[in-house]
Formats: C-alpha cells, structure tokens, sequence
C-alpha cells in the first residue's frame, strides 16, 4: 500500500461537469482530489479487503438475526417500542437489500479493522462506482499508469445487475428514488443509482422527501397522488422512525430500499454485540456498550454515539480517562458506545480510511478518504486507488 503523486488530468473539472459530478468541491474546499492516488498488490485487496469484508458481513447479519429476536437486544438498539414488529418482519419476510459500506482501519500489513457499517445510507457511490474508474481508464489511456493497473470495482455492474434482480424476482418494476432536496450530494448519488436501475430496465423516477404525501387511505404518495410502492430512500431509518410519519410506515405497504432490518445493521449498537458473538477475531476492535459493568476503564477508547453521521460527536478517551471532544454535532441521546481507539494510518501527514462496498451480500470495490483530522468527516478528500 502506496501514497503515489499523480498529474491531475487538465480538464478534469469540465469533464465532472459534462457528467453530472456537480460536489467534486463542496464548501470552498475540494473533495475529489486526484494529485495523489493509492497503490495495492492483488493479495492486499483479496486477502486483506475482500475476504476479511465478506466476512465479516456474514457475522453482522447474525447480530442482526439475535437482535430481531431479542426485545433486549432491540432496546439497546434504542430502535422505538412500536416499530419492533415492523423491523422484525423485514428481517423474517427477507426483505431484499440493495448496498452497504464498512469502514476500515488498514495499513497494508496489519489485518484491516472494522471500524462501522454504514449499512443504511452510504454515500460516495458515484465518484467510487463510475468517476474513479474512469479516471483509470484515462489515465491508463494517457500513458500515466501503466496498463496492468487495475481497480477493486465491480461496483457500477453489481447495482445493475442488483436491479436486474430486484425486478425480476422482487417485483421492483417501479421504484421512486427519494432523497433530502437541500444536499447536492444526496442527489448526486440518488441520479447515479437511478441510472443504474434504468440501465436494469427498472422504472426510476425522483421524488424529493418533502414531497412524498401521507394519503387519507394510509399509502404515502407521490406528486401524482398514485401510492408508492417500492421506494429507495437515502434517509436513514432512525430519523424514519421518529418522524410524525412513522406511525404509517407499518401499514402503508412499501418495499424499501433500504429494508427496515437495516436499522439494527447500521446502528453502532452493532459493534459491541459483534465483540460479544465474535471477540478477538482478527478484524474486530474491542467494543462495550457505555454501561457494560465489563468496560475497561484504562487505555484509549473512542466514544460513538448509537446514531452518529459524517463522524459527529465523537470524543477520545484517553489514558487518564477524560474524553477529549474531536467532532461536534447533533447526536448522543440515545445513549454511546466506546471502542478501542485504534489509529487511522498516517500517509504524508494524511489520515486513511479504506471503505469497503458490498451489493448483495458480495464485495463489490473500494473507496479511500482522507483527512487532516483523525476523525473521518464530511469534508474528507476522496481519492481514487489502483491495483498493480
């Protein structure tokens, strides 16, 4: 694993403009970056990325098969009484998911460590599934990287070919994409996932959150007045389940896309039930629940809330058991996790953190941030990677 400079392409910044890459900069600040790129062997990515990821995965959708059986394990999840039912009935019925995202601590000689899963709402979808990539090929074509680089990415052809399948065997003939209107982001990776779909033949149009309806029959609707039926919303479900709406969403008969088991899936509550199921496997840190008479109260920890979003309200404890605030934000009523403190690597004075996408259950590519911070936030850079 390598920090390479690289020659950004001349009219990168036009080209994101022909195709729709309209948050390359976000606040004055640039979040694409291609001055540099990261380099990985093949075993890295099969043995350290790849492998651990599917893993992994498997072990937390145990958790969350316990957890959907456990009124325990819900309350810890602080998932809201009255939608028990409706997250355990989504996890019983099997109801199909589309994406997800872990978030790694990797070095390129340790074995990487998970540090969440954002199960729910992942972004940075388009610049990992198509930007990157293309940004390859040109570079490649240019005569800048030699032609025996390649990517982990099958990203874009693992959401088609998902579409396909939630069409065909799901039903998913007709699916509103619904985002928040405020974020360019947002709608960002909701066009790449709408294109993804009609690429699949699946019916994809936008419906804005602020515009879906509550009908008087119980069915939320779109602008038409026609019921939704199959919906991918890029709103999490912890602000779904407490909205004045959430009282419908048992009886208004919607697909999801993401289900509603994913609530458990993404909740930070994850990481310490995965530590008691699995502790001391090799990509797993220690994890306790804020509570857990068995917590150590000695050595570095990281303090989360169970909803915490682009790296919010995050503290360090330290040796001495203070916590040192590192992110502010909206979060941490519900309650806290702590898991111990393990460094993101440092490249050029760059703090790393790898993403690893999985579509349907299957690794499916690589994302990489970086930051000055050594809390990954919403102003991270994103740069792409190659295999060589």
């Amino acid at each position: 694993m390598f920090r390479m400079a690289s020659q950004p392409r001349h009219n990168w910044q036009q080209l994101a403009a022909e195709y729709g890459f309209h948050f390359h900069t976000m606040y004055g600040e640039p979040y694409w970056d291609e001055s540099a790129y990261y380099q990985f062997s093949l075993r890295q990515i099969e043995q350290d990325i790849e492998d651990p990821s599917a893993e992994l995965h498997q072990m937390c959708l145990h958790v969350v098969d316990k957890v959907v059986n456990s009124e325990a394990l819900l309350t810890q999840c602080q998932i809201p009484q009255p939608h028990w039912d409706l997250i355990a009935s989504s996890w019983r019925e099997k109801q199909p998911s589309l994406y997800s995202r872990l978030d790694l601590v990797y070095d390129g000689k340790s074995p990487a460590k998970l540090l969440e899963n954002n199960a729910d709402t992942p972004t940075s979808l388009y610049e990992t599934g198509f930007w990157q990539w293309l940004w390859l090929e040109q570079q490649v074509n240019a005569g800048k990287l030699s032609r025996g680089a390649d990517q982990f990415n099958s990203l874009q052809e693992k959401l088609v070919n998902r579409f396909a399948a939630l069409k065909h065997q799901y039903g998913f003939h007709h699916i509103h994409f619904s985002c928040c209107q405020d974020s360019v982001e947002d709608r960002g990776t909701v066009q790449y996932l709408q294109d993804c779909a009609s690429t699949a033949g699946v019916s994809a149009p936008l419906l804005y959150i602020e515009e879906i309806g509550l009908g008087d029959t119980g069915y939320f609707t779109d602008l038409a007045d026609d019921a939704i039926t199959h919906c991918f919303k890029l709103y999490p479900w912890e602000f779904m389940l407490r909205e004045s709406f959430g009282d419908a969403l048992p009886g208004a008969e919607v697909e999801w896309l993401e289900p509603a088991w994913k609530a458990v899936l993404s909740n930070k509550a994850l990481l310490p039930m995965l530590w008691q199921e699995f502790e001391n496997h090799p990509n797993l840190l220690p994890a306790f629940f804020e509570d857990d008479p068995l917590r150590p109260r000695h050595g570095k920890w990281i303090k989360k809330p169970l909803f915490s979003r682009e790296g919010a309200n995050i503290s360090l404890i330290d040796d001495s058991q203070k916590a040192v605030p590192l992110s502010d934000g909206p979060y941490g009523e519900e309650g806290f996790i702590y898991q111990q403190f393990h460094s993101l690597p440092q490249y050029e004075g760059n703090y790393v953190l790898i993403g690893s996408w999985l579509v349907n259950d299957e690794p499916a590519g690589m994302s990489i941030r970086e930051d000055s911070s050594v809390i990954t936030q919403d102003l991270s850079r994103y740069l792409p990677h190659i295999i060589l």
